[in-house]
């Protein structure tokens, strides 16, 4: 199994023992994604120390206030590191309200560009108020105008109203904890209903335990209980499920 999201740095439990509870429940890579700042040399500070560990480096959308050319221009640097595989979280978060629309939409576009210039995969965090739809609207606007080839991965896929969308541009969909919620049945139909080359699972850790842990912090260990709500849903045993996530993930981050 992969966990194709997650935050070593965030998780409360030392780094080593994610990693090593990750490998004991058959997790055997892992993407630590960046925030911003720091974030990003602790990102690939633990892809350094782990070989199961890989990294991606961005900005994150509510982290986006001040974003300027030396900001694009130190993601870019760190996009050369070996252990980076892909761009982001970067995207359009009108749920907080942490940035303003415009410095989003400029943090997000130069990331894009990034992805390009570095012909890696972009990692994508859309989150709108209950009800509404502008932040994923946006996102697709964007992608649709500057992506051009670049893969594209809908981190905690959380829209399956635009799944069939995502699918036509060959958009990868990865599904987190909050999958497996009681309430989650649209998601679940979603996992069901995409391509099998498109899909992926993910923990966020240290947000969005599965319901086997609901109320616990989150760690890459958990993905697999992820995995077996999204097998379930797509009628399909865990083994197979597991066999195609990862050769998704092959693919996307060439690990």
């Amino acid at each position: 199994m992969i966990d194709s999201h997650t935050h070593l740095f965030l998780c409360e439990r030392p780094e080593g023992e994610l990693v090593e509870a990750a490998l004991g429940a058959g997790v055997e890579r892992m993407l630590n994604v960046g925030l911003g700042g720091g974030q990003n040399e602790a990102a690939i500070g633990g892809a350094e120390r782990h070989e199961a560990v890989f990294a991606a480096v961005g900005r994150h959308p509510t982290e986006a206030t001040g974003f300027d050319d030396a900001e694009a221009e130190r993601i870019a640097a760190l996009a050369a590191h070996e252990k980076v595989r892909a761009i982001g979280e970067t995207g359009i978060d009108y749920y907080r309200e942490a940035a303003s629309p415009a410095d989003q939409r400029r943090a997000f576009e130069a990331q894009v560009a990034i992805a390009r210039a570095a012909r890696l995969p972009i990692v994508i965090h859309g989150r709108d108020k209950d009800g509404e739809t502008a932040a994923i609207d946006e996102i697709f606007e964007v992608l649709d105008e500057q992506a051009g080839d670049t893969p594209v991965i809908l981190h905690c896929f959380s829209a399956p109203w635009r799944a069939a969308d995502a699918a036509e541009r060959g958009w990868y969909c990865s599904f987190a904890g909050h999958t497996t919620y009681p309430g989650s049945g649209d998601l679940r139909e979603a996992a069901a209903a995409l391509p099998a080359e498109l899909i992926l699972v993910e923990t966020d850790a240290p947000y969005l335990a599965p319901q086997t842990v609901r109320g616990k912090p989150n760690e890459p260990a958990y993905v697999v209980d992820t995995a077996r709500a999204v097998a379930a849903a797509r009628g399909v045993s865990y083994e197979e499920l597991e066999e195609t996530v990862a050769a998704n993930a092959h693919l996307l981050f060439g690990w």
